[in-house]
């Protein structure tokens, strides 16, 4: 009696002693798992440095940040040099432009990247160029003629252009006719009268009401600026454009134009709208902005691009006779703007003669 229980006893024993060193087993073999039953612990074996930017302007502020291979977060702990200089914290700037190699070290370990510090880009007065296509024979250019009243007097910064069509002789009279079909083809024109803002912009209808819409294209953040630089000698004109660039533009074809403009030109206008009096001939009206001479291409002549980089300034010289159609020498001014690749107005500039512009940088 006594054997048969003590080899039942040994028996449930060593059962419970193979069971417990199978799960044993299987626990050790599992993968991921430590003698804890926690997970493996990855060895630090490298660092990264990076920053929250890769480029950065003058005087503004990088942040670095020091991670290792294993997640842990060792910006604090890690010494961190920006061309030799050893940064208090992880923030650096520069009152200097240039490429600066920033290193992080932990331990024996090294991580390093690269910023890059720019000069701030320029930027000028906007101006919106206006090119008005009017003609004395048309009785609904009134309208536009008065849409421009009312930017001039809302800013300073529209730059006006009138370029009149229509015959020597016969109906659509007009004796300041200028040959701008390449312009009208460019823009689509179906009609008088039509205004175009920037060159590719059509003004929308009707013009007196949607002036803010030109208003609206004005500020302080071009790209590139120009000065004018111009005199009367005799019977010549000696004029030069300056366009100085706030950016990088060597990417872009820029063009140059320049027209030779005329104010005070006196002739009748036919009038179908309620505008100056809402007469059907305002007699004796004021043409004022009228094209009288193109000393470029009317699509504009090519900028070289090596002299579009930013911060570089070209200068396109004139020096010409003035133009046998200009009625009164005293009253005619430059306007000068500048295309680029899809024939839109990036910035313009109106000048008097006898006046020598500088930037209107901001």
């Amino acid at each position: 009696m006594k054997t048969k229980l003590f080899l039942r006893t040994f028996f449930l024993s060593l059962l419970a002693f193979t069971f417990s060193c199978s799960s044993s087993s299987d626990d050790s073999g599992s993968s991921g798992a430590d003698d804890d039953g926690g997970v493996d612990v990855v060895t630090l074996t490298s660092i990264s440095i990076s920053a929250n930017v890769a480029s950065v302007y003058v005087g503004e502020t990088v942040t670095f940040t020091v991670t290792g291979n294993d997640g842990s977060d060792l910006t604090a702990l890690a010494d961190i040099v920006v061309d030799g200089t050893a940064l208090a914290g992880n923030t650096f700037s520069s009152a200097v432009a240039g490429t600066f190699n920033a290193v992080a070290t932990y331990e024996a370990l090294t991580s390093s990247t690269v910023i890059t510090v720019d000069t701030p880009p320029i930027v000028f007065d906007k101006n919106v160029l206006i090119e008005d296509y009017t003609g004395a024979w048309c009785g609904y250019c009134p309208r536009v003629a008065y849409g421009i009243e009312r930017v001039e007097a809302s800013t300073e910064q529209a730059v006006v252009v009138a370029i009149h069509r229509g015959n020597a002789s016969g109906s659509n009279v007009d004796p300041y006719n200028y040959p701008a079909s390449v312009l009208e083809d460019l823009v689509g024109l179906e009609g008088y009268p039509t205004a175009m803002l920037n060159r590719t912009t059509t003004w929308n209808y009707p013009e007196p009401i949607n002036s803010g819409q030109a208003v609206n294209l004005t500020g302080d953040d071009a790209a590139l600026g120009l000065a004018l630089s111009s005199a009367i000698h005799g019977s010549d004109m000696e004029i030069d454009v300056n366009v100085k660039f706030g950016e990088d533009f060597s990417s872009t074809d820029l063009k140059l134009v320049v027209y030779v403009l005329e104010n005070g030109l006196i002739y009748d206008q036919t009038n179908y709208t309620t505008y100056y009096g809402g007469t059907s001939v305002i007699s004796d009206f004021e043409h004022n902005h009228v094209l009288r001479a193109s000393l470029t291409d009317l699509l504009g002549d090519a900028i070289p691009s090596a002299e579009t980089t930013k911060e570089s300034v070209y200068t396109a010289s004139f020096n010409v006779a003035v133009p046998s159609n200009v009625s009164d020498a005293s009253n005619i001014h430059v306007v000068a703007f500048v295309v680029d690749d899809s024939n839109a107005a990036v910035n313009s500039r109106s000048g008097d003669f006898g006046e020598d512009q500088a930037f209107e940088e901001n």
